[in-house]
C-alpha cells in the first residue's frame, strides 16, 4: 500500500485534521521507549528510522557488517511466521518463515529472527556474538542500544514532520534524534542538498550521506529491455536506478513492501514480460521471496551502500567495540 500524498511536503488540511491522532501516537512512542530494556554483555548497534516504510536500513546493515568483526544481526523478521529466537539458515528457511530481510542478511553474518528482540539478543550472545546489530527496533525498548544510526531517504526526508497517521513518522524528529548518534541520509546529490536545506537545523548529531550503487557483476544493463517489479518500501527508487544504468524499462509493477510473491503472480508477470520482449527484473530483497522455480528466470539488480565519508562513523564503531556496552557515544 502506497503512503498518502499528504505525508510529503507541507502539512495540508488532511494532515492537520489527523494531527491530534498523531500527537497521541507520539505520546505512546515516548512512553514505550522510556522503559529501560535488556542490557547486553556485548555492544549493541541499532540501525533504525523515524519514518515508517523503507529508508535503506538493510543496505546500511550490510555496509556496517564488514566493519564489525564477530557481529550477529537480530531482526524481528517482518513478514515471516517464525516467533524465534531462531538462527536463519538460507539452505532450509524461506522468506515466508523468516522474512526477506533476515534471509538476505544471513549471507553476510549470523542472523537471528525473534519477535522478542531481547530474547534474540540473548540467543546471539549465547552463540558467541562479539557485537550485535539490531535491524530496526529503534522505537522498541526491549534492548538498550549503545549506538544508534537513523537512516532516512534523502528525497523523502522526514515528510511533513508529523506522526502517524497525520504523517510518516513513528515519533517526532527532535525526540527521536535526541536518542540517536548519527543520521545517515541516502540518495543522489540533489536530493541530499534538498534534505540538508530542510532538515539540517534540526539535526544535532553527525549527518552522514551515502548512495546506493549497483554492483558490477558483468551484467550490462545499457539498452536491455526490461519489465521491472519491486515490493520494497520505495519501488520508484529501484526503477529510477535501472533507468540510470541505461536499461530500457518498458513497464514497472510496484508491489506492497514484503508482499508475498506467488507462482500465480510470477506466471502473470513472466507472460506479460514475454509479450513485450522484455526481461523480468527485480531487487535483491525481492528475489529471496521468489518461488524457487522462477529464480533463475528473473534477474536481480544488486546494490550496495557507499558512505561518502565514513571517518566519523568508523571512529565511533572502533570506540564502541573497544569500550564495550557501557559507552554511549
Amino acid at each position: 500500500m502506497r503512503p498518502p500524498a499528504f505525508w510529503q511536503g507541507r502539512a495540508g488540511w488532511a494532515a492537520r485534521a489527523l494531527q491530534p491522532l498523531g500527537a497521541l501516537y507520539a505520546l505512546g512512542t515516548a512512553r514505550r521507549v522510556a522503559h529501560p530494556g535488556y542490557r547486553a554483555a556485548v555492544p549493541v548497534l541499532c540501525v533504525g528510522n523515524l519514518n515508517v516504510g523503507g529508508t535503506g536500513k538493510t543496505p546500511t546493515v550490510i555496509a556496517l557488517l564488514p566493519r564489525l568483526a564477530g557481529a550477529h544481526v537480530v531482526s524481528r523478521g517482518y513478514g515471516g511466521s517464525a516467533e524465534g529466537p531462531v538462527q536463519v539458515d538460507p539452505t532450509r528457511h524461506t522468506a515466508a518463515q523468516m522474512g526477506d530481510e533476515p534471509l538476505l542478511l544471513a549471507a553476510f553474518a549470523p542472523t537471528w529472527v525473534s519477535k522478542d528482540r531481547a530474547a534474540g539478543v540473548r540467543a546471539a550472545e549465547a552463540a558467541g556474538a562479539k557485537v550485535i546489530v539490531l535491524d530496526d527496533g529503534f522505537q522498541n525498548p526491549g534492548v538498550v542500544k549503545d549506538l544508534s544510526i537513523i537512516v532516512v531517504d534523502a528525497a523523502q526526508g522526514f515528510g511533513n514532520g508529523l506522526c502517524l497517521p497525520a504523517g510518516p513518522l513513528r515519533e517526532p524528529v527532535d525526540k527521536g534524534l535526541a536518542r540517536a548518534d548519527f543520521v545517515l541520509s541516502i540518495g543522489p546529490p540533489e536530493a541530499q542538498k534538498a534534505f540538508a536545506r530542510q532538515w539540517s537545523e534540526q539535526i544535532a548529531v553527525p549527518l552522514l550521506t551515502g548512495r546506493l550503487q549497483p554492483v558490477q557483476m558483468g551484467m550490462d544493463w545499457w539498452g536491455l529491455r526490461v519489465m521491472a517489479f519491486a515490493g520494497i518500501g520505495n519501488p520508484e527508487k529501484f526503477f529510477a536506478t535501472l533507468r540510470a544504468e541505461g536499461a530500457d524499462v518498458v513497464k514497472t509493477v510496484a508491489l506492497d513492501d514484503h508482499q508475498p510473491i506467488s507462482d500465480i503472480l510470477l506466471n502473470r508477470l513472466e507472460a506479460e514480460a514475454a509479450s513485450m520482449g522484455a526481461q523480468l527484473v527485480t531487487t535483491e530483497k525481492d528475489q529471496v521471496r521468489l518461488p524457487e522455480a522462477h529464480r533463475r528466470r528473473v534477474l536481480a539488480m544488486v546494490v550496495r551502500l557507499q558512505i561518502d565519508d565514513p571517518t566519523l562513523l568508523d571512529a565511533a564503531l572502533a570506540r564502541l567495540l573497544a569500550q564495550g556496552p557501557s559507552a554511549k557515544l
